[in-house]
């Protein structure tokens, strides 16, 4: 979530009926994280598997992935990390106070959860860290539906890739209608700096037919397509990876976000 949204109803964590280990982090009154208390590797939103997914194949199974994350919520991922991969230094960016102080007191977040979690905006968070000071930048940040817009400019794309290894990878969540014409902006705003860049998302809005999900993934060197395409084949959803070629191809004649 971002400080730029509009007063809304307050953050709250609904109980999972069917397991009452299970919580829902609703923030601005949309479903932000499902947090699972007694099984930190266990992703239920598409979009954060697919995340889970792209991190497990960008080292070897329990080697370090030091981690910077644009939006907090219910911190599913950096659960999912520390759990993994537990020598990992992680950072949440989260502008919200109210939601930080919900997740600690609902989850006992601190120090001796494997994250960091810092009051911050993403862009202004991002000039606190020295160059190369991260493996991976992983931006899931929203107010209502929406990505707050100075979060998808030319200008965040490099400051995350100054913070960025220069084999670091960054994985963006982009929310989108049909037609995907947010998706090819990003695109087109992210090659500049990062030029291997892929897409991830279910069939249908790939397609270009619904509003989706659609998980970016950048990085100066090359991406693990072959690799995500194999480990994503038997999810859930009907799940596809748009390789660098096509999603340039995609983003032909976009307009980068400035």
């Amino acid at each position: 979530m971002d400080d730029a949204q509009q007063p809304g109803p307050p953050p709250r964590v609904d109980v999972d009926h069917d397991d009452p280990e299970g919580f829902t982090v609703v923030v601005g009154g949309v479903p932000s994280s499902y947090v699972h208390l007694g099984d930190p590797t266990r992703l239920e939103f598409e979009y954060v598997r697919w995340t889970g997914r792209v991190l497990d194949l960008l080292a070897e199974p329990g080697e370090p992935l030091h981690t910077l994350h644009v939006g907090g919520a219910g911190c599913t991922l950096p659960r999912y990390v520390a759990a993994t991969r537990p020598r990992s230094r992680q950072v949440v960016l989260e502008p919200d106070a109210a939601v930080i102080d919900l997740v600690r007191e609902r989850f006992g977040y601190s120090r001796r959860s494997g994250f960091r979690l810092r009051q911050a905006d993403g862009l202004e968070g991002l000039a606190a860290f020295e160059a190369g000071a991260f493996d991976v930048v992983v931006r899931d940040a929203f107010a209502g539906d929406t990505t707050p817009a100075h979060l998808t400019t030319s200008g965040f794309v490099q400051a995350v890739a100054r913070v960025l290894t220069p084999h670091g990878t960054y994985v963006a969540n982009v929310a989108d209608r049909a037609g995907m014409e947010l998706v090819r902006r990003e695109v087109a705003t992210v090659q500049p700096l990062l030029r291997h860049v892929l897409l991830i998302g279910e069939t249908q809005h790939l397609r270009g037919r619904r509003y989706g999900n659609v998980l970016l993934v950048a990085s100066r060197h090359r991406l693990p397509v072959a690799g995500l395409e194999r480990v994503l084949a038997s999810d859930p959803v009907a799940t596809r990876v748009v390789d660098p070629a096509r999603t340039r191809a995609l983003a032909a004649g976009a307009s980068a976000i400035t």
